[in-house]
């Protein structure tokens, strides 16, 4: 009996060592695991208050693959108070991503500085740094296995992300990473005195265009009492996307030619 319990624990040593060496590949995969060189999608936002009330946006989102990366461009459709407003990120693998935002209200393109990444996005519970969160490089923080656990229905590995840089507004990540498929089902985001401050939790998660689709993307912001759910209502992979969308210009003009 002695020994075989040596040889579990023995194992479940190897096992959790083996995991820890390959939590920065997880995550990594996790990162990677869409193949398409472009994504348009368009999607309903709801945000709600403490006194649930709630307010709904129509968003239009296009992202493509790039020499530095990935780049993204959200444009706000709905309602009239906020159509017109185009927020562009721009990757940069060795620290914070590029920002830019058109707002129709002061006419002109106003750069994010990496100082404001906590701020909020257009009044939602999404700050400048969450936008990117679920697609920041691996190579930005030191990731560590620390354990395996269902969440959702999924087996998932579940793994703390630490920033390399103090700039980023969350002293640390908690991702939950499904084993089967590598998708991230929830973040848990904690600020500097080691306090969950959000949650994001991915739902409705379904092959499009033979690709596992997250269409629901919820992110909680627990002091306030407030959330801000996404809903994609259209999801399409390879369309053609013209490079003039990635640019400040558009941002200012709306025009991609």
């Amino acid at each position: 009996m002695k020994n075989t319990l040596l040889l579990i624990t023995m194992l479940s040593i190897a096992s959790f060592t083996l995991h820890a060496q390959n939590a920065e590949a997880i995550v990594r995969a996790s990162r990677n695991r869409i193949t398409a060189d472009t994504v348009s999608t368009r999607s309903r936002m709801v945000i709600r208050a403490r006194n649930g009330t709630t307010s709904e946006r129509l968003i239009d989102q296009y992202s493509k693959d790039g020499p530095q990366g990935a780049r993204t461009v959200i444009v706000f459709q709905q309602p009239a108070s906020v159509a017109g407003t185009r927020f562009l990120t721009m990757e940069n693998p060795s620290g914070v991503d590029d920002r830019w935002i058109f707002l129709p209200s002061l006419g002109r393109v106003r750069r994010i500085a990496a100082s404001e990444g906590s701020g909020s996005f257009m009044g939602t519970d999404f700050s400048y740094d969450d936008i990117s969160s679920t697609s920041r490089s691996a190579d930005l923080d030191n990731h560590t296995f620390v354990r395996e656990e269902t969440y959702d229905g999924a087996v998932c590995y579940v793994i703390q992300s630490v920033p390399k840089d103090s700039s980023f507004q969350y002293s640390k990540m908690i991702q939950w990473i499904t084993k089967d498929a590598h998708i991230i089902t929830k973040i848990e985001l904690y600020d500097r005195r080691n306090t969950l401050v959000k949650t994001v939790e991915m739902s409705d998660i379904r092959p499009t265009q033979g690709i596992q689709t997250v269409f629901v993307t919820k992110i909680t912001t627990h002091a306030a009492g407030t959330s801000t759910t996404i809903t994609n209502e259209i999801v399409r992979y390879n369309d053609p996307i013209p490079e003039r969308v990635f640019t400040t210009a558009y941002l200012e003009t709306g025009r991609a030619q």
